[in-house]
């Protein structure tokens, strides 16, 4: 079997091994299933601060479209010297900036979601976690590193996965681990007492959107193997990875309602627990499916083709 064939199935293989590895969170109580210098986050956006205040003079505080756009200043701001070094991480770092772009095309007229503020102060959140695990990791400060995301950045040290397996191993950290701790922290339900299942649901229409150009973008830029799982004038490899996706995101939402539900702070360190083991489970999985194998397959002729790009 050619490489190429082998690469073909790569997208369904992971996402049978990581889904059909069985969900380690059901939902609960019969709920219906539905390299940039450290720099401060302060300094890059006016004092954020978890809670969300929809009268705040913060922007990020108060859900400000301003805040989103500053994100996207600031992830730019940390691609650009990964661009410039072929630095895997970079793959990553496109990702999460072409997210984040495409969510501000989303809620540009603000009838996309129902509260489109409070999703913009969850973007700024969920960045700002991002962001801050980097910022730890770059500066040898390990500990404070999720497993998770220990192996998507191991990973990208070592150049020891395809681009793929950057984009899905970022992924996996960030909605694995990263997302439900997010949910839980800024809230479930409207001050009216009605649930936010909704928006964190209609993310999914944008996200579906979303895979089949960065991949192609990725593949460009920066590892032309990225898209070969792509067949041709199908859509099979694109949805197999977004349903993957929308799987993960359908699971955060579960473990943060596990996480709210928790009586006891000892019940709820629990939870958090699970939560980093089950992502770090998956991540390692996704390692092993998208790994270059010694002797036979490296990131040198990925590395070369990024340098020949200038």
């Amino acid at each position: 079997m050619s490489r190429p064939t082998r690469i073909r199935g790569l997208v369904w293989s992971v996402a049978v091994m990581v889904i059909g590895s069985g969900l380690v969170f059901g939902p609960p109580g019969g709920a219906a299933a539905e390299e940039a210098a450290y720099v401060g986050w302060a300094e890059v956006l006016p004092g954020l601060a978890q809670g969300y205040e929809p009268t705040s003079a913060d922007l990020c505080r108060s859900g400000s479209s301003k805040c989103v756009d500053a994100v996207i200043r600031e992830m730019e701001r940390r691609f650009r010297p990964l661009e410039d070094a072929c630095d895997h991480d970079a793959v990553f770092s496109l990702t999460y900036l072409r997210t984040t772009e495409r969510y501000r095309e989303a809620t540009s007229d603000g009838t996309f979601f129902t509260d489109t503020a409070f999703l913009n102060h969850q973007d700024a959140v969920f960045a700002d976690y991002y962001f801050r695990v980097y910022d730890a990791w770059h500066r040898g400060d390990r500990s404070q590193v999720p497993p998770a995301w220990a192996v998507a950045f191991s990973a990208a040290d070592d150049r020891s996965v395809s681009g793929l397996g950057n984009i899905l191993l970022g992924m996996g950290g960030h909605v694995n681990h990263d997302l439900p701790l997010v949910l839980a922290e800024i809230g479930l339900v409207k001050p009216d007492g009605s649930s936010r299942k909704e928006d964190h649901d209609r993310v999914d229409r944008f996200l579906q959107q979303l895979v089949g150009p960065l991949v192609a973008e990725v593949a460009e830029r920066f590892d032309p193997t990225a898209d070969d799982a792509s067949l041709t004038g199908t859509t099979l490899d694109e949805t197999a990875a977004f349903q993957m996706l929308a799987e993960w995101r359908e699971e955060a939402w579960r473990k943060a309602e596990l996480l709210v539900a928790a009586p006891t702070p000892s019940a709820r360190a629990l939870v958090e627990a699970t939560i980093a083991e089950d992502a770090a489970v998956k991540s390692r999985m996704i390692v092993e499916a998208t790994r270059y194998r010694p002797f036979l397959t490296s990131s040198a002729s990925r590395d070369a083709y990024c340098a020949s790009r200038g």
